[in-house]
């Protein structure tokens, strides 16, 4: 087995919420669930996997597997009951139970009243999607029987949206579980496993997207662009299949939500430009697109931060690695399955300073919010601020609230280049654009985030190791 990557915190939380099961409960009921929710390839499955594996519990592990059928699900479950290490799987071995209500009443008769267990059901999302009821099932199952014994029931799903709806007031687990996000490996974390400085390991950060499976595979010390230019010759590495993997699990290839993916990806980021670069896609289609991978987090619809309102949307990518995946491997996929990803190497290091320049701005703006006590005024919300022309367009805007503020706290430029610092000619155009921002004037403080340092004696500087620093807090 792969070996596992860091979640201290997570398997402590698990580990406490068994504890709790074991101790019993309130009224005879000492059973407890937790739905863990994150994006797809995260390692949700495989952190759950090494917690039962150093629980030394009994447990059952089972993985819906997408189908269209109830009955398909059904016999999966069975097949995973019999095939765990619960004391009493002969139940499941006489009889073939032919509804959810049925297979998980007989789950609770197999479960340990002596001892705790573990229930494990991932990719829960999926059953819903085939079966309306099932939540409500496994709801009146856990009220009745689960819960009475000393069992863990863990749930766990990528579709985030749906998971975190399921305990939302008015659905049937409101308040009966625990939730978990489990976000990808941060960009400290890619520093640490793979023995980088603060710089590359956000380059490395923008390149794996933090995802356990990629930087597993990633050779410690190794740049960005020296394992890319490795993993592009290989049609199988981490790298090239995990983005695909994760779109094939929400989207056929062919739906009007790949497409409008697809023109994101590939860097259109306003309305009008995404129908163009769809070929005219109509209205009703594309908003429906668009609000479909809004819903499901792959894309992220931002507006300017300022006093005033503004209907300036930009759509961008999510998660890092899939905004790498569709910018790059993904539209030359065919070169790579031929040999030649060499040629897709040479394209990726012509754009790679450029693309990247713009894919750390969130990740900058995410880092920021997580030292925001140490930046200018009382900063609560970080964003941006563009116009329809872009003049101004401002990287880094602090305010008291969002998404209409009420005081700019600070503005901000950002600098990634390679070689070069911020210097003058960047903190004049930052002065330029602060007086053409609503809410700002001569006396609102400055921020320069640069990987290569500040030349300059007026912004706040922020580097590299400030912005690592502020993930290992």
């Amino acid at each position: 087995m792969d070996r596992f990557i860091g979640r201290t915190q997570e398997l402590g939380l698990l580990s406490r919420l068994l504890t709790r099961v074991a101790e019993g409960g309130r009224a005879g009921r000492p059973g407890r669930a937790i739905l863990i929710r994150g994006r797809r390839r995260v390692g949700k499955s495989r952190l759950v996997e090494e917690f039962v594996d150093q629980s030394h519990v009994p447990y059952v592990f089972f993985t819906a597997s997408g189908q269209p059928t109830i009955e398909a699900d059904l016999r999966l479950f069975a097949e995973a009951v019999r095939e765990s290490t619960l004391p009493d799987t002969e139940l499941f071995r006489d009889q073939a139970p032919g509804t959810w209500d049925a297979a998980l009443r007989l789950l609770a008769q197999s479960l340990p009243g002596d001892q705790p267990s573990v229930v494990v059901i991932d990719e829960m999302p999926y059953l819903i999607s085939t079966d309306a009821g099932f939540e409500g099932t496994l709801q009146k199952i856990f009220d009745r029987e689960l819960s009475r014994k000393p069992t863990l029931l863990i749930c766990v799903g990528s579709d985030l949206a749906m998971m975190e709806a399921l305990n939302e007031y008015g659905r049937p687990f409101h308040q009966r579980a625990t939730e978990l996000v489990i976000p990808p490996l941060s960009p400290a974390d890619a520093a640490e496993m793979l023995a980088l400085p603060a710089a590359e390991a956000f380059d490395a950060y923008l390149v794996s997207g933090g995802l356990p499976l990629i930087l597993d595979e990633w050779p410690s010390g190794e740049t960005a662009l020296d394992y890319v230019a490795d993993a592009v010759t290989d049609p199988l590495s981490a790298l090239l299949v995990s983005g695909e993997r994760a779109l094939a699990a929400e989207f056929p290839p062919d739906s009007q939500a790949r497409l409008v993916l697809g023109a994101i990806g590939s860097g259109e980021r306003t309305y009008t430009r995404i129908q163009q670069a769809t070929d005219g896609m109509a209205q009703v289609s594309l908003n429906r697109a668009l609000q479909l991978l809004t819903a499901k987090r792959i894309v992220q619809a931002s507006t300017p931060l300022s006093p005033r309102p503004s209907r300036e949307t930009r759509y961008s990518i999510a998660d890092p690695h899939l905004r790498f995946w569709l910018a790059f491997p993904a539209q030359h996929m065919p070169e790579i399955e031929r040999g030649r990803g060499d040629l897709v190497m040479r394209r990726i290091r012509a754009s790679w300073t450029s693309w990247r320049g713009t894919a750390i701005e969130p990740v900058i703006r995410e880092s920021l919010r997580r030292i925001s006590d140490q930046l200018p005024g009382e900063t609560q919300a970080i964003g941006g601020y563009w116009t329809r022309t872009n003049d101004p367009e401002i990287d880094l805007v602090g305010a008291d609230a969002e998404p209409i503020a009420r005081r700019i706290s600070f503005v901000g430029s950002i600098k990634w280049r390679e070689n070069r610092p911020f210097g003058e000619r960047d903190l004049a155009e930052l002065i330029a654009h602060r007086v053409k921002m609503p809410g700002a004037d001569e006396s609102t403080p400055m921020v320069a985030v640069a990987r290569s340092g500040v030349a300059v004696n007026s912004p706040t500087p922020i580097g590299p190791d400030d912005l690592l620093a502020a993930w290992r807090r």
